[in-house]
């Protein structure tokens, strides 16, 4: 029998069995989809692997980075400045220094010393759930005033959270004014970091290494159930059933409830049930040309659907991939959206009037090839006092544990964030099962004697 099931390829999925793997723990992962990675699957542009969301890491995210160190390749690791920008009211903006932001017109002069003032605010709570019962639209107004809310962090919100924008946490926001402002370099640009060969390239050194290590990846194998049977645990999926020690499931909150349910006490089951997510819809566009000089575009429109234009080609070379100009388009959305259901053509002819609006110069044929990337669990929606809803990695059934993006907190999901969660459950349970197994064979040799 298997000792450790784990249910999810993503990057936490990957790190527990990574650590279990190199401490000669038995473990299987079971994923549903043909390759690992999770949110950081990719295709392929130019004969290269890109991601299908956009990603990066900031400067600041020391568990990947130790990890990458750990695999010998951090020599795939490009840390390049990135030009950071603001669309608002039919007009461009820098965004990337100090000295943009006191060049921001929207705001006066006034209003941008208390965007600026802000962030150093913010920064500077090391208590957070002082903030925790607060959302995050009040705690912004508090420290920034009324306009520089509206300006600035209404559009970002409503954009990111769609009806949920009122009730995120004041918790959330203040994690990622921290995490940019430590993710930059002297001057007060922002620095950020890729690995070439994109994110999925991690992931399947990962999984190289959990191999090499004895321990196995099943793929294209989508669990339905999780049940406890004997002293140990059934893991039924499409590509057959696995029997373990113990099982470590990995997946958004509410396919775990779905998995124990019939079983598992209903009050545990509608618990995995109460946090939120929100969807998100990405295109990715081929351009045969550049469409601006900006990295990260941060939509303060409410009249443009998308969030954010992430120009790839900005932050990689076009060279990369086969010379074509790479620019995603995000959107975050509930499932039930319209939007979410069409097709990738029914979503560029529905965005291109939007783009044409904000580049004029913009022609259909620019666009030498296009793809649509759906994700229904994309983002928790982490509301007020988070903490109390947010279930223990430890479930009430011994054996039986969770490691699931929900989880990271009071920091965001991320790929730095899963492997640190995944690498610290993965070496306590290798310690655990480690520690059975001495004792096992100390009960062994006493019988012997």
């Amino acid at each position: 029998m298997t000792q450790v099931t784990v249910v999810g390829g993503g990057f936490s999925g990957l790190s527990v069995a990574y650590e279990l793997a190199r401490s000669g723990v038995d473990v299987v992962v079971v994923e549903a989809e043909r390759e690992v990675g999770g949110l950081a699957a990719a295709f392929e542009v130019g004969g290269e692997k890109l991601d299908r969301f956009y990603h990066h890491w900031f400067t600041n995210d020391v568990h990947v980075m130790r990890l990458i160190d750990e695999l010998g390749m951090s020599d795939h690791v490009e840390i390049n400045p990135t030009n950071t920008g603001v669309y608002y009211a039919n007009k461009f903006f820098k965004l990337s220094s100090p000295l943009d932001l006191l060049r921001f017109s929207p705001l006066s002069f006034t209003d941008r010393i208390r965007l600026g003032l802000l962030a150093l605010r913010a920064r500077r709570i090391k208590d957070w759930m002082a903030i925790e019962s607060k959302v995050a639209e009040d705690w912004l107004r508090e420290l920034g005033g009324e306009n520089v809310f509206r300006v600035v962090w209404q559009p970002l919100l409503k954009g990111k959270f769609g009806p949920y924008a009122g009730q995120i946490s004041a918790v959330w926001f203040w994690n990622k004014l921290k995490l940019r402002g430590g993710s930059r370099g002297k001057g007060g640009g922002e620095r950020l970091a890729y690995f070439r060969g994109g994110f999925v390239c991690l992931a399947e050194a990962l999984a190289t290494h959990i191999r090499r290590q004895g321990g196995k990846i099943v793929l294209g194998s989508r669990v339905s159930s999780i049940e406890p049977v004997g002293s140990g645990w059934r893991v039924t999926a499409s590509g057959g059933e696995v029997r373990s020690d113990c099982v470590v499931v990995t997946t958004a909150l509410p396919l775990i409830a779905d998995m124990i349910r019939g079983w598992a006490d209903d009050q545990y089951v509608r618990s995995l049930e109460v946090i939120q997510y929100i969807g998100n819809v990405c295109l990715v566009l081929e351009l045969d040309r550049p469409l601006s000089s900006t990295y990260w575009l941060n939509v303060n429109d409410p009249s443009f659907p998308f969030v954010g234009i992430i120009e790839h080609t900005n932050f990689q070379r076009p060279e990369t991939y086969g010379g074509r100009h790479i620019v995603y388009l995000s959107k975050y959305l509930p499932h039930t959206d319209r939007l979410f259901s069409m097709t990738a053509e029914e979503v560029l002819a529905y965005a291109l009037p939007f783009m044409q609006a904000m580049f004029p110069e913009l022609r259909r044929e620019w666009i030498q090839a296009h793809h649509l990337w759906r994700a229904r669990w994309s983002q928790p929606v982490v509301g007020r006092n988070y903490s109390k809803v947010v279930p223990s990695v430890d479930t009430p059934f011994p054996g039986l544990h969770i490691c699931s993006m929900a989880q990271i907190y009071p920091e965001d999901r991320g790929t730095n964030y899963a492997i640190r969660e995944g690498r610290k459950l993965g070496l306590r349970l290798a310690a655990a099962a480690l520690h059975s197994r001495s004792c096992s064979s100390a009960v062994d040799c006493e019988a012997a004697e």
